[in-house]
């Protein structure tokens, strides 16, 4: 195949390109309209089951551009709601302390051990006294004795479980139940979280420009599910030379030029680079200079926003 340019043509080329930056068109930075483009990326291994919007339509931000499938992530959030359920539950409990039926069983076990401590001392006294006159052992005393003081004691652990029923829950356990409910609410908000992110949504006003993933196919954490073109009008993207840069600013009104529009349109500088779009030699002369070329981005108006993106666009430079 031959080549479609020889050595001479090329050369007139370059010589053509130099002329245009240095001659009467020096004052012209080259480029093209963009957008701000936004990627949605996934936040599971989930399968893509929804695809609600065709690539190229307008959507207004919340608008759902996709759905991964949530089942497992859905069982996660019933088993979290579960727990909280459950944490509520006990906080509930020891809130409302013992049940009557309860305290009114504790109330009869004390009478209980009363009437068995009763029996006890009696039976404890009367073989006191046939011990002294000798018509009883030794050993049967004993037992009277022991008999009396396990009732004693009977009754003071009935009366202690009493108080405590009627005291109500510790202080100490109503705090732990009221940490361990919001450690649930938190653990829940975290899946609730999860699963709405694995329905996507518009962030911006914008158009859907990619669907890179098809109907079916198991997305990867993080990658694009979604791309947009954001904001209503472009902005033209251009290279603005060296020597020019120190004459623009943001918010300067500068002339943007766009093929197949025979009349210019105003817009406003939002952003220029700093830094050359490549790093230099670290010691330039004033020809290499001007070689240098800084990115720069002029925000169209409204009323440009039906005009496509990759359009090439030249900014009049101050």
């Amino acid at each position: 195949m031959r080549a479609l340019f020889t050595r001479p043509a090329l050369t007139g080329l370059a010589c053509l390109l130099l002329a245009a930056c240095n001659g009467e068109d020096g004052n012209i930075a080259l480029g093209n309209l963009e957008r701000d483009r936004v990627a949605l990326t996934a936040t599971a291994n989930e399968v893509l089951i929804d695809l609600p919007v065709a690539q190229g339509t307008f959507v207004k931000k919340g608008t759902v551009l996709a759905q991964l499938d949530p089942a497992e992530q859905q069982a996660i959030v019933n088993q979290a709601t579960a727990e909280v359920q459950k944490a509520k539950s006990n906080l509930e409990k020891l809130q409302n302390g013992a049940r009557a039926e309860d305290i009114a069983k504790a109330r009869a076990t004390v009478a209980g051990a009363k009437a068995s401590l009763v029996e006890a001392e009696a039976t404890f006294k009367r073989f006191n006294d046939l011990t002294g006159r000798g018509t009883s052992s030794q050993a049967q005393l004993d037992s009277a004795r022991a008999s009396r003081d396990a009732a004693t004691a009977s009754l003071q652990s009935a009366e202690q479980e009493l108080k405590e029923l009627v005291a109500g829950t510790r202080p100490e356990d109503l705090a732990i139940a009221k940490a361990e409910l919001n450690a649930a609410e938190a653990s829940l908000a975290t899946q609730q979280k999860i699963l709405s992110d694995l329905t996507i949504t518009a962030s911006r006003d914008g158009v859907l420009d990619n669907l890179p993933w098809n109907l079916g196919e198991r997305v990867t954490i993080g990658s694009p599910v979604a791309v947009m073109l954001a904001g209503d009008a472009p902005y033209a993207r251009v290279y603005v030379p060296e020597p020019h840069r120190i004459k623009i600013n943001e918010g300067d009104k500068l002339q943007v030029r766009i093929d197949g529009l025979d009349t210019p349109i105003e817009g406003s500088v939002r952003w220029i680079s700093s830094e050359a779009s490549f790093t230099p030699y670290y010691a330039l002369n004033q020809s290499e200079r001007a070689r240098l070329m800084y990115v720069a981005e002029v925000q169209l108006p409204d009323s440009a926003k039906d005009l496509p993106n990759g359009v090439p666009a030249q900014v009049v430079l101050p």
